[in-house]
């Protein structure tokens, strides 16, 4: 806990639960569902989750702080935070299944029961940006103070644009200190309605943070959810995340925030931004004298008021105004800037198209390193596969492909079946269908493989796992998991 903090007593008792398990669909085709926004550094060197985390840690100790995510992101999320504070990674907890911001609190507060069962807990998303901590922790304080009398507090920012995609708090009966009731919580709005919003000053923008004691937490969980109420009360009985297919798939503001009786607000004027579309980024970057924002291999011929930024080879453009223009190694993004909010729209007809391109990108991140899909066909699939040193992949065999490796770089352990080898650069291995293999690196440096995948079916569901240091049995042969 920082010494101002400390000091002052406030925040002493508190818990902190951080949702990193969003999906992001706005920021296509940076984010994708296996590496969303949270995860990406958008504003600088380190990422939203770890912004995030690290401004909560200027106010609550490490072993007060918890991060929930799901499967599919634990493993980055430990790995970024196992890079900020020592035994950090521990305080990671994995849904098993997406089920919305509710039973994510849920598990959190889980953990923050047998740690204090008389604690406030302040809930914070991870994927926005605060320009103004000092403000935030202020704001923060005066939320605490409100949840010991009893309150359930949100945080509001003042509107200072008729934004359309976000939700809003209409406040009420002054509470005092720039604390107000809530006299209504709004979906989100058309446009004139936001106009209107804005030029009253009645209306916020719901931040997504919360401060509430667990005790009025779960007392409004057994009144208003009786079936996550019945799910929590069995946790003795099996554990949280057993349970978890079969619980309602429902957010904190609906499930709570709105039914019970004595909600607040504190206007937080703390810099907020949620980063929630192209817009914001070209809004938030660092402009040239045309009022473009250009980040990666660009070349811009007379471009004004755009965005253009590519992670993919050479972007060129000529002689537009007001573009987005995002390109990466598999997708290129462009549309007006005034029409941002429409990326949702391609993400969800690349949904129904079956698309791999909501997924994943061609590099994708595991927790022994990553793969990247150089080439693929009918029939065949390239990838470049780095193995961090130590690590090693699962135990596993295919029934539909085999695989050529050859080595790049490093010295790889190879297991085909029975024998076990050391591999040197520009040595090869072939690995027939059926075989039982396995893929290490005992060095320490990085080790870089080609594989050659054939066969008549490619796909990442093709695996059967015998031993994964990683605890990955689990996922064996579920269609369409993205994994190695």
């Amino acid at each position: 806990m920082s010494e101002r903090a400390h000091a002052a007593g406030i925040l002493e008792g508190c818990q902190a639960i951080v949702l990193a398990g969003g999906s992001g669909t706005r920021l296509w085709p940076y984010s994708r569902s296996l590496f969303p926004k949270q995860l990406l550094a958008l504003t600088g060197e380190k990422t939203l989750l770890q912004e995030t985390v690290d401004r909560a840690l200027d106010v609550f100790d490490a072993a007060d702080l918890w991060v929930v995510t799901n499967e599919e992101h634990v493993f980055e999320v430990r790995g970024q935070l196992r890079s900020m504070h020592p035994g950090l990674d521990a305080q990671v907890l994995a849904e098993p299944m997406r089920r919305n911001t509710l039973p994510a609190i849920m598990l959190g507060m889980e953990r923050a029961v047998r740690r204090d069962p008389d604690a406030v807990v302040a809930v914070f998303p991870s994927d926005h940006t605060i320009h103004r901590p000092e403000l935030w922790h202020g704001a923060l304080e005066r939320g605490v103070r409100l949840a010991r009398e009893g309150w359930f507090v949100t945080f509001g920012v003042t509107p200072d644009k008729p934004e359309t995609g976000y939700g809003y708090i209409h406040r009420g009966k002054a509470l005092g200190d720039e604390c107000y009731e809530v006299a209504a919580f709004v979906e989100k709005p058309d446009l004139a309605t936001a106009q209107r919003y804005l030029d009253g000053g009645e209306h916020y923008w719901n931040s997504g943070m919360f401060v509430f004691s667990v005790k009025a937490f779960m007392e409004a969980v057994a009144a208003f959810q009786p079936e996550l109420d019945a799910w929590w009360k069995a946790r003795d009985e099996r554990p949280l995340v057993d349970g978890y297919a079969g619980i309602p798939d429902i957010s904190v503001d609906y499930g709570i925030m709105e039914k019970v009786g004595r909600q607040a607000v504190v206007r937080a004027d703390f810099g907020w931004d949620d980063l929630g579309s192209w817009e914001a980024l070209h809004r938030l970057g660092e402009k040239d004298a045309d009022g473009n924002v250009v980040k990666g291999d660009v070349l811009q011929i007379d471009c004004s008021n755009s965005l253009l930024l590519s992670r993919g080879g050479k972007l060129a453009v000529v002689e537009v105004d007001g573009l987005i223009v995002v390109q990466t190694r598999d997708a290129t993004l462009v549309c007006p800037a005034d029409k941002v909010q429409r990326v949702k729209d391609v993400v969800s007809q690349l949904k129904a198209e079956g698309s791999p391109l909501v997924e994943a990108h061609v590099t994708v991140r595991r927790p022994w390193g990553s793969y990247t899909v150089l080439e693929d066909g009918p029939h065949y699939k390239i990838k470049r596969i780095e193995v961090l040193p130590g690590a090693k992949l699962s135990l596993q065999k295919h029934h539909h492909r085999s695989e050529h490796w050859v080595v790049i770089s490093g010295t790889a352990q190879v297991l085909v079946n029975d024998r076990e080898m050391l591999l040197y650069e520009n040595q090869s291995v072939d690995i027939p269908k059926t075989a039982m293999h396995r893929l290490g690196n005992p060095g320490k440096v990085p080790v870089e493989i080609i594989e050659i995948q054939s066969g008549p079916y490619l796909e990442e569901d093709d695996i059967v796992r015998f031993d994964d240091v990683y605890g990955r049995i689990k996922e064996v042969n579920e269609p369409g998991k993205i994994d190695d």
